[in-house]
């Protein structure tokens, strides 16, 4: 009894041991700059008859690149999401 209650120990101790062997989380290539959020996800096989269409999910009356309009969609989408005096219920 007292040889399986070892036993039982040393495992616990094991696992728990194990749980601080994670290895670090690097990006082996290096840092990966993303384009600014306003120039769009377009590709062009999704584009249609425009050369910056967007995709479906683009909020209709933006282009893609207008940085102005862009800012001006999150401050709406701020304004109408989460401010609860000026949301409907």
């Amino acid at each position: 009894m007292r040889r399986a209650a070892l036993i039982a120990v040393a495992t616990a101790a094991a696992a728990l041991l194990a749980a601080c062997g994670e290895k670090p989380q690097t990006n082996a290539q290096g840092v990966k700059y993303d384009a600014a959020p306003w120039s769009g996800t377009s590709t062009g096989a999704n584009s249609g008859t425009q050369a910056n269409a967007g995709t479906a999910f683009t909020a209709s009356g933006w282009k893609v690149g207008d940085k102005n309009a862009w800012q001006q969609q999150l401050k709406v989408r701020t304004q109408n999401g989460q401010n609860d005096y000026t949301r409907d219920n």
